[in-house]
């Protein structure tokens, strides 16, 4: 008896139990959840590669850093640094070859629920937000207007439904809380009301620092219960480009390390403005200059969390305009995520900030092309990934919802393709052929359609006679009812009243009782 003999008389009793096992009230899995391993896409060839950070190093060694704040100068040159030729300060590479070794792999990045703790670093994948739009795309009239601190709040709290959104960093600035400090706490609070992932924001000036970590600490239950669980990190931008650092920075990420608040070092030089045109030029000086970050922290803190942000932006040459997409944005944060995974170091890039003004097709195509290059370069950190639009002057509730979608099919790419002995189905195709001639319903496709496929649950996949009997809905009508359910309905109850009371008691807060307790106010 051959083996497929044998095989044929095994079957029965066997494959209908398992049938049945598989059939019998299985919980939907998600096939593609964020933490995938990326890294399959490598814009840059090795010589390349090895070429830019060459290039890279030479630049940190040759040229050096202007505009260095006495307390980082001399910080640095006690560290090894050295002032050279230019009167610029400048770093050796073996001192920021040493200063890389010595600097965080990776780190845990909290969320206030244990539940959404996550770590970076290594070749894990994850989208989130971030941005600072000064407009909102209003959900009612379709226009475009100012963003508040009410729509923080209501992003914030959209985004704590979405499963793709692994962390939420302010999308929006509330143009309508002018004063810096009061934005700053006032920024902070919306994002203890509205989430208990993780969260990122950004500091003003640095005496912004301790009123907001003392407020989170008062979230959390007492002093020093933030440096336990550190859930939010800060947003610097501590190099202006081209290659001079920004004292006002220097001075938040020193108060930053003081209260133990982990660093996203963003850097965010624009093609032929503030850095070469040339991709391999500008991700040279943007690699220096994200170095130059990382040396600046190193310097006062060895080992401590930062993320390796090189965000390489672009802007239209013949306008002079920020460009948020495109092929030559989407490449070159994929070729920095390379850089920066190739160092070994926790790294963050952007992608999704689409130049399209309303929910169209060209949101779709931008935002989908920025993604996909991003996520299959193994970034750690993806940011800008959810809401934004007009080439990042805008957030959308409506971009948020489908964004989210988007980064399944994302993520589910990023995943790849699993070869073994049960996917590649060799028993599947022997019963199929000696029984019912087709796959459907069988044990095996089964297992597949839960294990291998995403169905879309916004995304219109019926049949053309089917969609005009609904109506004809677009994406933009789908999206939008399903923003608003979720806002009108999801009001986390995630401070207790005795902290926010005393919240409120010291702080400034903006935001009333009843914005943050819709469902008891209506």
């Amino acid at each position: 008896m051959t083996s497929v003999e044998m095989k044929i008389g095994r079957r029965g009793k066997g494959r209908a139990a398992r049938v049945a096992a598989r059939t019998a009230d299985v919980a939907e899995v998600n096939p593609c959840p964020p933490g995938q391993r990326g890294g399959q896409y490598k814009p840059l060839t090795d010589s390349g590669l090895a070429d830019i950070l060459d290039t890279a190093f030479r630049i940190l060694d040759e040229i050096g850093m202007a505009e260095v704040p006495p307390v980082l100068m001399e910080q640095a040159l006690a560290k090894g640094g050295r002032i050279n030729d230019l009167g610029r300060l400048s770093f050796s590479r073996s001192m920021v070859e040493d200063i890389i070794d010595g600097a965080a792999k990776s780190f845990v990045f909290h969320g206030r629920d244990p539940k959404h703790d996550f770590e970076i670093g290594g070749d894990r994948v994850r989208f989130g937000t971030g941005g600072a739009a000064v407009q909102t795309l209003d959900m009612e009239s379709g226009e475009y207007r100012g963003s508040t601190l009410k729509d923080l709040y209501d992003f914030t709290r959209l985004a704590d439904t979405l499963e793709n959104v692994s962390w939420f960093t302010r999308c929006c600035v509330a143009t309508d809380v002018p004063d810096t400090i009061d934005l700053d706490i006032n920024t902070a609070y919306a994002l203890l009301a509205g989430t208990t992932k993780p969260v990122g924001t950004s500091f003003t000036i640095a005496e912004t620092v301790d009123p907001i970590i003392d407020m989170f600490d008062m979230a959390l239950g007492g002093e020093g219960k933030f440096r336990e669980r550190p859930f939010c990190k800060a947003h610097i931008s501590p190099v202006i480009s081209p290659l001079r650092y920004g004292e006002d920075a220097v001075d938040v990420t020193t108060a930053c390390i003081r209260r133990g608040i982990p660093i996203n070092a963003i850097i965010a030089a624009q093609s032929g403005a503030t850095s070469p045109a040339a991709p391999a030029g500008m991700l040279a000086q943007t690699t220096a200059e994200t170095l130059a970050a990382l040396v600046m922290v190193n310097v006062f803190s060895p080992g401590y969390p930062m993320i390796f942000s090189n965000w390489p932006f672009v802007i239209d040459l013949r306008t002079g305009s920020f460009c948020g997409s495109g092929g030559e944005i989407s490449i070159m944060n994929a070729g920095s995520a390379q850089i920066s995974n190739h160092l070994g170091l926790p790294s963050g890039v952007a992608c999704s900030m689409g130049d399209a003004k309303a929910v169209d097709a060209q949101m779709g195509a931008e935002k989908a092309l920025s993604a996909v290059a991003a996520g299959l370069a193994g970034a750690n950190m993806i940011y800008e990934s959810s809401g934004m639009m007009a080439s990042l002057l805008g957030a959308s509730f409506e971009a948020f919802v489908l964004d989210n979608e988007m980064l399944s099919h994302v993520y589910r790419m990023v995943r790849g393709i699993e070869v073994n002995e049960e996917t590649l189905g060799f028993d599947a195709v022997l019963d199929t052929v000696t029984g019912a001639g087709h796959f459907l319903g069988s044990d095996h496709t089964i297992a597949a359609m839960q294990r291998d496929y995403f169905y879309p649950p916004l995304a219109d996949r019926n049949a053309p006679v089917v969609w005009a009997e609904e109506g004809q809905p677009d994406i933009w009508q789908t999206a939008r009812t399903k923003a608003q359910d979720i806002l009108s309905s999801h009001y986390p109850d995630y401070l207790s009243s005795d902290a926010d009371r005393a919240i409120r008691d010291r702080f400034n807060i903006c935001l009333s009782s009843s914005d943050i307790a819709g469902h008891m106010a209506s």
